[in-house]
């Protein structure tokens, strides 16, 4: 083991690296609003107590929160913890610790509407949003609802209620009280609809560990750690109290963290105080999303040239297995979606033992999907230079290779560089899917910051810009390119 190798090794084993996906939001895990360079919320606050109890430093590690488990299954970190339900299904596939927190299942309503859904019965055939792979969802199938789940975030659940997209919203009694009960024009009914316990998610053959953890929470639980977490947050319940065997009562005590975001996100500020200072706030996040985006997406476009190029090739000039396999593989990168090409590379290869790092998983499989696209740009480039130029250049005593480079390449790449820009600019945006793999890239980073602070038309008017700054310098280069492959042709009067 080399010596950056034992350095990283032992830095590692004195984390406690636990995953969760700051694209939910409030209260689990969250870009603050006030000062979006810090992660916070009441998952965030437990993962670090955790983490000290075990003598360890907390490091949070971003993944899609319906692919926690397989993260975890795949090593990508120690522990997952954001709001895992425990259920018998997942015990298949993890550990789980003793429940930490429990909550009920809350319906939210407009506040006018005489028809909305109040009762289980009344949810039959209703539209109602929830989360994928919930509890709620499970709930709402079984009572025959319209179910509509979404994946961006909890914040846009509230709003399609809210723009009457959807009639109720079932979710998690705390994601009901930090979007439902915050809004005026929305109702969060009382009665539970359902119980939930969290637990924290341990990788299959760890007990030791499960063991470590179990101590460590109910150690929180009886020396009063996690009530006076909860409370802080505003979740501390009678289903709590019971649950950590707290007997003193609840009280009425101050939960500064909601206040907090209640005041912070309850309106929207202006747009000359955002343009003032929010927005100035969120440039570091979006700048560090920014360059992982547009290192990931040079490397995977490099790597699409060099393979469409030999592609290219041996469709064109290889002997027929060649280009039968050559043709293959356009085909099937072409013809099957890049989300489960990535999918395949991340979470497949490693059963045939090929484990490779999120970066470099997400270059392959753009550069391989691209690779298809810039086979056929060059193919249909060559393709369309006269057989008058080959015939001519065989008449000079050119070879094969040198007619290439000096006559056919030339008229090719000048044809083939248009598409090559536009797939390259696809490929930025298609970039996006490595959030995935726990990258966190621009279009990452403006999901997270729209969904804590409750605002997607500005920061998406801004994002979309960085994106519009990312592609027009390699438009301008190959425009410049082009034009410079044609420079010895006439232009129509």
């Amino acid at each position: 083991m080399t010596a950056l190798a034992a350095e990283k090794a032992e830095v590692m084993s004195n984390e406690l690296r636990w995953g969760g996906d700051a694209q939910g939001g409030a209260p689990y895990i969250f870009q603050d609003p006030v000062d979006p360079n810090h992660l916070i919320g009441f998952e965030v606050d437990l993962a670090t107590l955790l983490a000290e109890r075990l003598g360890r430093k907390a490091h949070p590690v971003q993944g899609p929160w319906d692919k926690l488990l397989e993260l975890l299954d795949r090593g990508d970190f120690d522990v997952a913890l954001n709001g895992i339900e425990v259920a018998e299904e997942k015990k298949r596939v993890c550990l789980l610790s003793r429940p930490y927190f429990v909550a009920s299942e809350r319906l939210t309503i407009r506040r006018d509407d005489a028809q909305a859904p109040r009762t289980m019965e009344a949810l039959k055939g209703r539209r109602v949003g929830t989360l994928p792979g919930s509890l709620a969802e499970r709930i709402l199938t079984r009572l025959g609802a319209d179910v509509r789940t979404y994946e961006g975030g909890q914040d846009e659940i509230y709003d399609d209620l809210r723009l009457q997209r959807t009639d109720a919203v079932l979710l998690d009694g705390p994601v009901a009280k930090y979007y439902g009960d915050i809004d005026e024009n929305l109702e969060s009914l009382p009665q539970s609809f359902g119980e939930v316990q969290y637990a924290v998610a341990i990788p299959l053959g760890q007990p030791e560990l499960k063991a470590r953890i179990d101590a460590a929470l109910e150690s929180m639980g009886k020396d009063g750690t996690l009530r006076a977490l909860y409370e802080r947050w505003g979740l501390y319940t009678e289903q709590n109290a019971q649950l950590l065997g707290d007997g003193a009562a609840l009280g009425n005590v101050p939960a500064p963290e909601f206040e907090r975001w209640r005041v912070a996100v309850g309106k929207l500020p202006s747009w000359k105080e955002r343009l003032r200072t929010r927005y100035p706030s969120v440039l570091p996040l979006l700048a560090k999303g920014a360059v992982l985006t547009l290192g990931l997406s040079v490397l995977s476009m490099a790597l699409a040239v060099l393979m469409g190029l030999w592609v290219a090739f041996l469709r064109r000039f290889g002997p027929r297995v060649m280009r039968v396999l050559a043709a293959g593989y356009v085909e099937f990168f072409r013809g099957t979606p890049l989300l489960i090409q990535l999918t395949m590379i991340y979470f497949g290869l490693p059963e045939l033992g090929l484990k490779l790092e999120p970066f470099w998983a997400g270059v392959l499989a753009l550069g391989l999907n691209y690779a298809a696209a810039e086979a056929e740009n060059y193919r249909a480039g060559l393709e369309s230079v006269p057989v008058g130029q080959w015939e001519a250049a065989a008449v000079l005593g050119l070879s094969r290779g040198q007619t290439l480079r000096y006559v056919v390449g030339p008229q090719a790449v000048r044809i083939a560089i248009p598409p090559m820009t536009n797939d390259f600019i696809a490929l930025l945006k298609d970039s996006s899917l490595v959030s995935l793999v726990t990258l966190t890239e621009l279009t990452k980073t403006y999901t997270n910051l729209a969904n804590a602070m409750r605002d997607h038309l500005g920061l998406g008017v801004l994002v979309a810009l960085a994106y519009l700054l990312l592609g027009l310098p390699f438009a301008y280069l190959a425009r410049r390119t082009e034009a410079y492959f044609g420079r010895h042709l006439k232009r129509a009067p």
